[in-house]
Formats: structure tokens, sequence, C-alpha cells
């Protein structure tokens, strides 16, 4: 309970300390009302205008980092293609090579069963007897 207590004085002190405060602060205050408003107000205007170009600084430098992305993405979606394109390449010279080496092969191949052919009816002819 005594804790509530010292709680409830230390913020009635605190308060009160405020108050007296702010009223040296008027009665010690070294312009008039109109004069404290205007310079309030003249702060205001020149926070406000601090404000407006720091929003254009920052808007300068994001379009600045956009602009900066924007080109290395660029750039990576080059090399992708490059890559690609090279990659494509040399998939068609080996394609390529293997339709040639598979022709190749059909040609020995074909030309291995002709030449059987061929040598089968010359020994079949020469076998068959002669009456």
């Amino acid at each position: 309970m005594s804790e509530e207590n010292n709680g409830v004085q230390g913020v009635a002190w605190f308060l009160a300390g405020l108050g007296v405060g702010a009223l040296i602060g008027i009665l010690y205050a070294p312009k008039s009302g109109r004069e404290t408003r205007e310079d309030i107000a003249q702060g205001a205007r020149e926070g406000s205008e601090y404000l407006r170009a720091r929003g254009r600084q920052a808007a300068d430098q994001v379009g600045q980092y956009v602009d900066k992305g924007r080109e290395q993405v660029n750039q990576y979606v080059g090399r992708g293609r490059e890559i690609v394109d090279r990659g494509r390449a040399q998939w068609e010279d080996f394609v390529e090579r293997g339709k040639n080496i598979v022709n190749d092969q059909t040609s020995r191949v074909g030309a291995a069963v002709d030449a059987g052919r061929e040598a089968f009816q010359a020994n079949s002819q020469k076998s068959e007897p002669t009456a």
C-alpha cells in the first residue's frame, strides 16, 4: 500500500513541477505571445520545407536504386540468354554429330548387308551342281 502512495505522490509532484515550470517559462519568456506564435509557425514552415526536401532526396535516391537494380537484372538476363544460346548451340552440334554417326553407321551396315548378300549369292551359284 505504501508503494501505491509513493507512486501517486511521485506523479503528483511531477505534475506540480510541470505546472510550475510552464508558469515560470511564460513569465520569463523574452517574446510576446504573438511573436512566439509567429516563431512557432515559422518553425513549422521550415520543418515542412525540410521534410519536403528530404522527401524529394529520398525519392531520388529510391529512383536511383530502382534504376541500378533494373540495370543489374537486365545484365543477369542478358548473361542468362547468352548461356542458354551457347548451350543450345552445343546441343544442336551434338545432335548433328549424332545424326552423322547414325547415318555413317547405317551406310556401313547397309554396305555390309549388301556385301553379305552378294557373297551368299556368289557362293550359292558356285555350289549349285551343273547338270
